[in-house]
């Protein structure tokens, strides 16, 4: 009888999510006691093997990348290139394709491709995303908004408004108040039921039949540098305290958005705040998932950024394999392959070598199939 029970549940999720084939290749993997009822990715945008290296050498605390027993890689190869952007990175963990490069979750052909917000908001789940650059900006969009552009970030505003986003909180407030087209989609938001501060995190939010936004900067967050301060792992505690409240469950998406930044810019300094600031954030996911016991955390990037390399030292010019002097070979994304950690029900779906999209998939198997 478990047997048939569990049969009609696949075959119902699949049913429903026949617009992406990739869930189909995991959703049987799927023991009965590995469904967990709330799923935390936490993408670390430019963020490959050698940036999360840093977080050991140059934290003052223990890292908490050392808490994960459960690890993978990921190819993140795009349609039409070798290299991906964050667009379509972001578009295969959200919708489960593969697409070109700056899409937002439009598939190669430019139609719009369902999410794993929309998937799970039709499920009764409620869902939240929180990122350092504007909300409206290519990771954090690819869950919410269908575009053939990541440039269109004022149609990306309107789609956020319209979504089924129940928390967010980011940059990109010109993108909803200073507008071409003269709408203030701040009232717009409103009118949708979003209780809407551009002011600061300090003001909690209140009960799941309520939505919140939170939009602090004008275009994107301050660097870490210059005075962020606990943004990231604050806004993160603030919707898992929001989202926890909802019995059937929920999504989070928290993007440490400016690692990237720092590559591009191939400034090692700027990384190594950023990772820091981003590990601590892994802790607070981390520690509501060791408390509550029923949610999964996936923490990953969709590319890596500047070649960074934590080199050795240099004394009369030659190696001082006693220090550290970090060192990049280029101001654009690499090929290389990119590291998934995983901690929780499910996470053991998340070791080995695969594609970047299966993880929609290998979050869906083992997400809320009820």
């Amino acid at each position: 009888m478990k047997k048939l029970v569990l049969l009609l549940i696949t075959f119902n999720f699949l049913l429903t999510n026949a617009c992406n084939p990739t869930v189909q290749k995991f959703a049987s993997d799927a023991p009965e006691n590995q469904q967990p009822k709330n799923i935390i990715l936490l993408i670390g945008d430019g963020m490959g093997l050698a940036q999360v290296s840093s977080s050991f050498y140059f934290n003052e605390e223990k890292s908490n990348f050392l808490r994960f027993k459960e690890i993978g890689l990921h190819q993140n190869t795009p349609v039409g290139a070798k290299i991906t952007d964050s667009a379509a990175g972001a578009t295969a963990f959200a919708a489960g394709i593969k697409s070109f490069n700056g899409a937002i979750s439009v598939d190669k052909d430019t139609q719009a491709v369902e999410t794993i917000v929309e998937i799970l908001s039709q499920k009764g789940l409620s869902t939240g995303v929180v990122s350092t650059s504007s909300i409206t900006h290519a990771t954090p969009a690819c869950f919410y908004a269908h575009v053939q552009s990541r440039r269109m970030q004022e149609e990306i505003a309107r789609q956020l408004m319209n979504s089924k986003v129940d928390f967010f909180a980011g940059g990109g407030k010109k993108f909803f108040a200073d507008r071409k087209d003269g709408e203030n989609l701040i009232e717009g938001l409103k009118q949708k039921g979003f209780e809407v501060d551009t002011t600061s995190l300090a003001r909690k939010a209140g009960p799941i039949s309520n939505k919140y936004a939170y939009l602090l900067g004008r275009d994107y967050m301050p660097k870490m540098e210059n005075g962020r301060g606990d943004f990231l792992p604050k806004a993160t505690d603030l919707a898992l305290d929001y989202l926890k409240q909802d019995p059937k469950g929920f999504f989070l998406m928290v993007e440490g958005s400016q690692i990237d930044w720092g590559g591009h810019a191939n400034d090692a300094n700027y990384i190594i705040e950023e990772m820091k600031d981003f590990d601590k954030t892994i802790g607070v996911a981390l520690d509501f998932a060791k408390k509550d016991g029923n949610t999964l955390v996936v923490v990953t990037a969709d590319h890596e950024t500047g070649g960074f390399a934590l080199s050795s030292a240099k004394v009369r010019k030659r190696d001082d394999y006693r220090g550290l002097a970090p060192t990049f070979s280029t101001g654009g994304h690499t090929a290389a392959l990119i590291p998934v950690f995983a901690y929780g029900p499910g996470a053991e779906r998340f070791k080995g070598i695969y594609q970047n999209n299966d993880i929609f998939a290998k979050m869906l198997a083992g997400g809320t199939l009820q």
